[in-house]
């Protein structure tokens, strides 16, 4: 008996010493080793294109001093910072006494022209017929008929001064010529402006674009009409759609980029000029790559890693190294193939040879 003994006690401390990883899984559960609960979603392989990402700046393309088209004492001043005004809303107004004035006596001279045109007209008939009929005198026709036109020429001069005078007490009234926001206010109550005096400095907030500096190596790639997406640091929850408005075909001599414009639209009064942006352009033939959810991608010290299930429904750590962005989805190299699971959900308390149970997760395919 005593010689079978140690035999019986290494069997046992063999038993003991098996790993964790070569039991059951149920066996595991008995133990103590409980299966983590997780999301999953399975690797895909998608045709992507190259997708180029570049800061840029907001900028309004319409950008105006507006300015007064006639001289004037400013009686009125409404555009005030900071206020959005509509097209053709007034700005400020001009004191229009003294043409009003000059509108008045105009006037009063056109109806005495227009009364003296009749009577010059009426001779004029008058001495046609005299003159046909060998009683009056050839200079006695000609000048009547020279009056008949000098006071023609007096009355459509007075109307035209008068039109002049309109028109100056209309312009006395500055407007928004577009829909915009006043940036800066450019004179005051009592000032008196001349011709091309500015009023405010007025910028739109509907036509707005992206200006981009796109490195050289990017230029060929990149056409006028491609479709960009925009988002905004300052504006987490806000991308919009762009078009890509114009590239100018020169570059910087020293950062060696090109200026690009990118239009946007639909931004409701969210963004304002000069904040920064980031742009993203698909470029380039597409190619067939493996791509996860993004979620499934965990960023460690060491690098990018992704944690895919194994056929014994335990956790395995793969170093991956991350491409272009699609939608939801990221490709990645490395050791990973379509159809295998990557853990989407729980990911953040696993680690490898770990026990897990999970549900599948289902994400929008690009």
């Amino acid at each position: 008996m005593r010689r079978t003994f140690p035999v019986v006690l290494a069997a046992a401390l063999v038993t003991a010493a098996l790993p964790a990883a070569s039991t059951p899984r149920g066996a595991q559960e008995e133990a103590g080793q409980q299966a983590s609960p997780i999301r999953y979603t399975a690797a895909r392989e998608v045709p992507v294109r190259r997708s180029i990402q570049l800061p840029g700046t907001v900028r309004s393309r319409l950008v105006s001093i507006v300015a007064t088209q006639v001289e004037g004492y400013v009686d009125e001043y409404r555009a005030r910072e900071g206020r959005t005004v509509a097209k053709g809303e007034p700005l400020a107004r001009l004191r229009t006494q003294m043409l009003q004035h000059q509108r008045d006596a105009a006037a009063a001279q056109l109806r005495e022209s227009e009364a003296r045109l009749q009577l010059s007209k009426l001779q004029l008939d008058r001495t046609r017929g005299l003159f046909d009929q060998e009683v009056a005198s050839q200079q006695d026709f000609d000048n009547a008929r020279y009056d008949n036109n000098a006071w023609q020429g007096r009355v459509a001069d007075l109307a035209a001064r008068i039109a002049q005078i309109d028109l100056a007490i209309e312009l006395c009234t500055i407007r928004a010529p577009f829909a915009g926001m006043v940036v800066s206010e450019q004179t005051e109550v009592g000032q008196w402006l001349t011709v091309g005096g500015p009023v405010v400095e007025l910028l739109s907030l509907d036509d707005l674009e992206v200006h981009v500096d796109v490195p050289e190596r990017y230029f060929s790639l990149l056409n006028p009409g491609g479709a960009a997406k925009v988002s905004f640091d300052a504006v987490a929850d806000l991308t919009l759609d762009g078009t890509i408005s114009a590239i100018i075909a020169r570059a910087d001599p020293e950062a060696r980029t090109f200026p690009m414009k990118v239009s946007i639209r639909g931004a409701g009064g969210r963004i304002g000029a000069g904040m920064l942006a980031q742009v993203s352009f698909t470029a380039g033939e597409s190619y067939r790559a493996t791509v996860v959810p993004k979620d499934a991608v965990v960023r460690q010290t060491e690098g990018e890693v992704v944690y895919r299930i194994n056929g014994t429904d335990t956790v395995e750590m793969i170093p991956v190294r991350t491409g272009e962005g699609v939608g939801a989805w990221i490709v990645v190299t490395g050791d990973i193939i379509a159809g295998q699971k990557v853990i989407t959900r729980g990911n953040e308390r696993i680690f490898p040879g770990m026990p897990v149970s999970g549900e599948p997760i289902e994400y929008a395919l690009p």
